[in-house]
């Protein structure tokens, strides 16, 4: 039977984490929260852990997925995971920023060498970079990053032809709402603008941005051939993303039934590796069905010219990251 004082910890964060029963029959309920739409592949991700950890664990934890923003934004979102009104979720590792600054290090344009170095680089069971900032989310926000996944390399999309960072000065570009994709977008020569993913298709048919980036599979499912012409393949950075936890809530899951759930997330993320490779070309052919256009390096995009003034950006607005960025880069 559990007692009163387990019963009220785990009451405080009723709202995400549920216990019915008792010992090893005891039901835990985790509601998990991201902004992905239907079909994209963190949304396929989410929902396969899900279904695993249900499986592995016998039923002993449930996984309810709640997707496209129903529980808020991004910032919403880590907000009601701290508090432990959200169990857990998945974004960018930049979305915890607002807790600790330097988690971002991990969204570093050009700091992965492919995307199989970027799933190295960020397991939670080994990285001594993550086991560090991981150290610093538990103390300053209660929360921890336990699984991460590969959601495809991110590419610039504009209304104009864009070819080097001088096309896209003073130009307005929306960037995810936290500091280092503004970093990265005035490096490229943009003004960046925070827009929310759910108001991102609005944003630029109203012209308060003219071009954004994402993978290909997030262009295709948000629908931005509608108000996009050009899709340029900068590759400028690995999108990785992460997921997280409320410190309560893990803590109050059992050691074992913690593992399963890690060990399936590195899992699946691998998986997305492939579904990555396999859906690319897809959806290149997709988009361009929709009247997209693709401007590569053989079409006189400048890839190095892009590589400099990112890079350089971040050198200047983040200094602090460079012991972290040498971890990173060390993982074989």
């Amino acid at each position: 039977m559990l007692s009163v004082l387990t019963r009220k910890r785990f009451l405080g964060a009723a709202a995400s984490l549920l216990l019915l029963g008792a010992g090893a029959q005891a039901q835990i309920k985790l509601r998990y929260a991201h902004v992905g739409v239907d079909g994209a592949p963190q949304t396929l991700y989410a929902t396969e852990i899900a279904k695993l950890v249900k499986e592995r664990t016998q039923g002993r934890v449930e996984i309810q997925v709640f997707a496209n923003s129903q529980l808020g934004g991004v910032g919403e979102m880590v907000d009601g995971i701290k508090s432990g009104a959200i169990a857990m979720g998945h974004h960018d590792f930049a979305s915890l920023g607002k807790i600790l600054p330097a988690t971002a290090v991990f969204n570093t344009p050009f700091v992965y060498r492919d995307a199989e170095h970027s799933l190295r680089a960020t397991d939670s069971r080994t990285s001594e970079a993550l086991a560090a900032i991981n150290k610093e989310l538990v103390e300053k926000g209660g929360m921890r990053i336990v699984g991460s996944f590969f959601q495809g390399t991110r590419h610039l999309t504009s209304k104009e032809k864009v070819l080097s960072p001088a096309d896209m000065k003073g130009k307005k570009y929306r960037g995810v709402p936290v500091k280092l994709w503004s970093s990265m977008l005035t490096g490229m020569g943009a003004v960046a603008t925070p827009v929310e993913v759910s108001e991102l298709a609005t944003a630029l048919a109203t012209g308060l941005v003219v071009g954004q980036e994402n993978p290909l599979p997030n262009i295709f499912n948000l629908k931005l051939f509608e108000v996009q012409k050009f899709v340029m393949l900068t590759g400028h950075m690995q999108s990785v993303l992460s997921t997280f936890v409320n410190e309560k809530v893990w803590q109050g899951i059992p050691a074992a039934d913690r593992k399963i759930i890690e060990d399936t997330m590195f899992e699946v993320g691998q998986k997305t590796l492939q579904w990555d490779k396999d859906t690319f070309d897809k959806y290149r052919k997709d988009l361009e069905a929709k009247g997209m256009t693709f401007i590569e390096a053989k079409d006189g995009l400048d890839l190095e010219a892009f590589r400099k003034a990112v890079l350089a950006q971040i050198a200047k607005d983040f200094p602090e990251w460079t012991g972290y960025i040498a971890q990173i880069q060390a993982v074989k």
